[in-house]
């Protein structure tokens, strides 16, 4: 599924599924250069792209291939960068529920963010209505399904973290759940 009210920025890093049905969604966060919001670097990243000159960071991460279905900026505007019936190269060495490669079955969106910055607004309210559209051409992914980095990488990954309101996008997930019943 590609959502045609998203910018698309197709990206090379992504793969089959190897007949993995979609059934999670895994949040993240990411800023790039860390703690730095805006600049176009996150999707220059994503595309294979980004110029290692332009931050010492950046000369860290030259090489990696990385992606992940969707980006949420921090104004709430949405980019996709793989078709999520294929799969995005945004979990890594990861499991979930006993299931290691957790990337074969999961959706995943990166929310821009570092951690110690509040999500805004904005991006609760794009993620809501991403999540429903996930969950629409994806029926398999309920609420138990979407999970943090943090819950499929342990000791690992941080992401999202102590900051976003889980509270707050489960709840409404399971509405969306209930008024699609």
């Amino acid at each position: 599924m590609i959502l045609p009210w998203v910018r698309y920025l197709p990206s090379d890093n992504c793969s089959s599924r190897e007949g993995c049905e979609v059934d999670a969604v895994v949040i993240h966060h990411i800023s790039l250069p860390p703690g730095r919001f805006g600049g176009g670097y996150v999707e220059d990243f994503f595309c294979n792209r980004l110029d290692p000159s332009l931050d010492p960071f950046f000369e860290g991460i030259r090489g990696l291939r990385v992606s992940a279905h969707f980006f949420v900026a921090r104004g709430g505007e949405v980019t996709q960068f793989v078709d999520t019936d294929l799969k995005a190269w945004h979990a890594g060495e990861s499991c979930l529920g006993g299931a290691a490669d957790v990337n074969r079955f999961s959706v995943g969106v990166e929310l821009e963010g570092d951690g110690c910055t509040p999500f805004t607004e904005a991006q609760y309210e794009a993620l809501g209505r991403l999540l429903a559209e996930v969950r629409r051409a994806h029926p398999r992914v309920v609420p138990q399904r979407v999970v943090g980095h943090e819950h499929v990488a342990p000791g690992r990954k941080e992401d999202p973290g102590p900051l976003f309101a889980w509270d707050r996008v489960l709840r409404e997930l399971h509405r969306q759940v209930v008024e699609s019943a």
